[in-house]
């Protein structure tokens, strides 16, 4: 992989393709030049292979290129399947039918503080099967999309990502439905960190 330079602002509209063992595409996320995806280089936000494949191109320049499972999230893991407590998900005896269901892509987090989404398969009568593989976990993704801009990123860009990192301010970047994200999801993949960004989901 590329050396990755550095504090660079770079903001690129693109079509993320998953690739089945028989080479067809199926589209799972768009990021348009109106609501281009938004990164500081070098500071862990995107997908490192996917940041070296941007990162020395020019405003303007059109990419098309692909990462293995390694490059981005993995073998699916079946041991990365875990059953749940259902009282984690309720409220005053109750689950929220709105956000915990069958499919849905909720936030959790570990004893060490650490932040994590998971998928719920089956919400049975005392427990919650959730699978924490991420949704792209085991796909061969393809970016096919253009630079939309690309520059020394300002010390406020810096300064703001920082503290969106940290999760001292919000993610500032134009998305409603996720932290750190700015663009469309295929809403049935939505919220798992599939993106190039590594904060949605």
């Amino acid at each position: 992989m590329a050396d990755i330079k550095p504090n660079k602002y770079v903001a690129v509209a693109y079509r993320l393709y998953t690739k089945d063992e028989e080479g067809k595409r199926e589209l799972v996320e768009n990021a348009t030049k109106e609501q281009p995806f938004q990164f500081v280089s070098g500071l862990g936000m995107t997908l490192d292979d996917f940041e070296a494949q941007i990162v020395d191109l020019e405003k303007n320049a059109e990419f098309d290129f692909e990462l293995t499972p390694e490059q981005a999230y993995g073998q699916y893991e079946e041991e990365r399947i875990i059953s749940v407590p259902r009282a984690t998900f309720e409220i005053d005896g109750r689950l929220d039918k709105q956000y915990i269901y069958e499919g849905a892509v909720v936030p959790l987090q570990n004893a060490d503080g650490q932040r994590f989404n998971g998928i719920i398969q089956k919400i049975g009568d005392t427990e919650v099967t959730v699978d924490l593989n991420h949704p792209l976990a085991g796909k061969k993704l393809i970016f096919v999309g253009e630079v939309v801009d690309i520059r020394e990123a300002t010390k406020e860009e810096i300064t703001a990502t920082l503290k969106m990192l940290t999760g001292e301010g919000g993610c500032g970047c134009g998305c409603d439905d996720c932290e750190g994200c700015g663009h469309d999801h295929d809403h049935e993949h939505h919220h798992g960190d599939h993106c190039g960004c590594g904060h949605c989901h």
